[in-house]
């Protein structure tokens, strides 16, 4: 892109911007960008050109993206408006009279200052106003709006995003949602109203925020801390100590930097899990996120300070929570491998609706997304749940009617609805140590749990390829090449069944229509693909389904592991080609 592609509406428009914008130092950067890009610099119409190119748009995750000036970032002015938007939104279009938004934030930067104008303007506008006084975990915000009885909630947080990223996620409550959507994310057509309003918002100089929201923080910790410690029975743990020899569980702990430490800790301290041990370079709260590429448990070496003190001090288990802690990822000694591994977010899935249901007498709908495994219907029939599959993300598992438990594959676990509808990594940290300890006291370890459920259902494995992109038509492209030569093998096995999943239905698909391609071979393997809603990437996740005797010992079960490895691998190479063309 040259110069010349800063045009005079461009520049008319971050003229504009810069003098409506609220914040002295986002106009700066503004200011800058525009004096280089008049002088030839390239990489400043760039910018300049892709930060106005469009609106920041609720998705999967409310409101994401690079922090920095124009409407297709996240600001202050964008923030301000989306606060407006939901507040009108609230009293105007729903006609609530004051109604109750409880307001949080992780500590990422600018996440406070978010957090907090969002807090006065929505006061200034007529709503009752709950701000937690600190940065605390999102679970504590979907927890909050059903304990109050709050009409709406509101997270300022990127997740697991880098550290450039911040968002801003919605949910609604109360007089606002009905039941099953109650203290969960926004779905269509909240989505769109809100956005009609966010729309509608006049300049950002003239929106009021000279109210004073309450200040909430300690009351509600302790209340959300005592809900979900009620899941783990006091009396169980010295017995299983005592059976496991003496020990409790030893468990590593990792915040990734966030906002989880505290709560978790406490957490597993109150229900007996004292012989815990945190990552100290990733205890604090620190928006740089300066020992990880990317603060995601999942991302290759984002753990790897945990798994280094877990072989130091001979540790059961390892937990990781992702910055804003809604996410938990689990690590163990393999006995296959005779090393440490993560656990996919399948496997700790399936893990946790087997606990549930066997340990905890859980009954009724047991919810995964589409993408996820298909190993945890198999379980949930033969243990008479109710299985459900559901479209990408919480914002749908949630909604699933009875659901008593929900997960999706990128480490999001709803172990306890009732008291948090959305993922929860706090609650579920609690149930992995749990079946740790349960594990130990057996003589086998969460691995050998897994073994135990392949020999009675099959083994599932799965993995994913991501492709990233820099260019968002990029994904076009490629989904556009899949639906119209998808391949006609994989892995040497027929593909069976193509489904366009956006030309299907509930009566077709038996979901929503929702942009991705399901790929089913004729050995069982399925494949999905579809655009990230988080990410600039494409993803297809891939699953195999190996069939094992009954009977079958350690080594047996370890060579149908590695087959299934290779399985996937070989999966994972024809994607790659039908996908990129290359």
């Amino acid at each position: 892109m040259s110069a010349a592609a800063l045009t005079p509406e461009l520049q008319e428009r971050a003229h504009a911007w810069i003098a409506d914008d609220p914040d002295a130092e986002t106009r700066a950067v503004l200011e800058s960008l525009l004096e280089q890009a008049e002088g030839g610099d390239e990489s400043a119409v760039a910018e300049i050109a892709d930060a106005f190119s469009g609106t920041l748009e609720f998705g999967t995750a409310g409101l994401r993206g690079r922090m920095g000036p124009g409407p297709l970032r996240m600001n202050l002015a964008v923030v301000s408006r989306a606060a407006r938007g939901l507040a009108d939104h609230l009293v105007g279009t729903l006609g609530l009279e004051e109604p109750l938004v409880v307001i949080g934030h992780d500590a990422r930067h600018r996440s406070r200052d978010f957090a907090h104008r969002s807090a006065a303007i929505m006061a200034a506008a007529g709503c009752r106003v709950q701000l937690l006084d600190r940065a605390l975990p999102t679970p504590l915000v979907a927890f909050g709006v059903r304990h109050l009885g709050a009409d709406a909630g509101i997270v300022v947080t990127a997740s697991h995003n880098p550290p450039a990223d911040n968002g801003y996620k919605v949910y609604l409550g109360g007089r606002a949602a009905d039941a099953d959507g109650d203290g969960v994310q926004i779905v269509p057509p909240s989505d769109a109203q809100i956005a009609a309003s966010i729309e509608a918002v006049g300049p950002v100089l003239e929106i009021p925020h000279d109210a004073e929201p309450e200040m909430i923080g300690d009351a509600l910790v302790e209340d959300y801390l005592e809900a979900i410690c009620a899941l783990i029975d006091p009396a169980v743990l010295p017995a299983l100590a005592e059976v496991g020899g003496g020990r409790s569980v030893r468990i590593v702990h990792t915040a990734m930097h966030g906002v989880g430490t505290e709560t978790a800790v406490a957490a597993l301290h109150r229900t007996g899990f004292t012989d815990v041990h945190t990552v100290g370079k990733q205890a604090d709260p620190d928006p740089d996120f300066p020992t990880v590429a990317f603060p995601n448990p999942e991302e290759p070496g984002a753990i790897d300070l945990a798994l280094e003190l877990a072989r130091t001090v001979e540790a059961d288990v390892v937990v990781a929570n992702d910055p804003d802690a809604d996410r938990c990822a689990a690590a163990v000694l393999d006995p296959h491998l005779g090393d440490w591994r993560m656990l996919t977010g399948d496997e700790l899935g399936v893990l946790l609706g087997d606990h549930l249901l066997r340990r905890h007498g859980y009954r009724g709908t047991v919810a995964n997304s589409v993408v996820s495994s298909r190993w945890l219907g198999r379980i949930a029939e033969a243990a008479g749940a109710t299985p459900a599959t559901t479209l990408t993300g919480f914002k749908w598992i949630a909604r699933a009617a009875g659901i008593v438990f929900g997960y999706e594959e990128a480490i999001g676990y709803c172990v306890l609805p009732r008291v948090v509808k959305d993922k929860d990594g706090l609650s579920a940290a609690l149930m992995v140590a749990e079946m740790a300890a349960y594990a130990k006291a057996e003589g086998t370890t969460l691995v050998g749990r897994l073994d135990a459920l392949a020999r009675e259902h099959g083994l599932f494995a799965t993995s994913q390829l991501s492709l990233r992109v820099t260019d968002l038509s990029d994904r076009d492209v490629m989904m556009a090449r899949l639906r119209e030569q998808p391949p006609v093998s994989l892995a040497g096995s027929e593909v069976a069944e193509v489904q366009d999943l956006a030309e299907g239905s509930v009566e077709t698909t038996g979901l929503p229509a929702t942009d991705g391609v399901l790929l089913a071979t004729a050995d069982d393997a399925r494949v999905i693909v579809r655009p990230s809603g988080t990410e600039p990437k494409l993803k297809c996740y891939i699953e195999v389904h190996e069939e094992v005797a009954a009977g079958a010992d350690d080594a047996a079960l370890g060579a149908i592991r590695v087959a299934a490895a290779e399985h996937l691998a070989a999966i994972t190479e024809d994607m790659r080609t039908a996908l990129t063309g290359a």
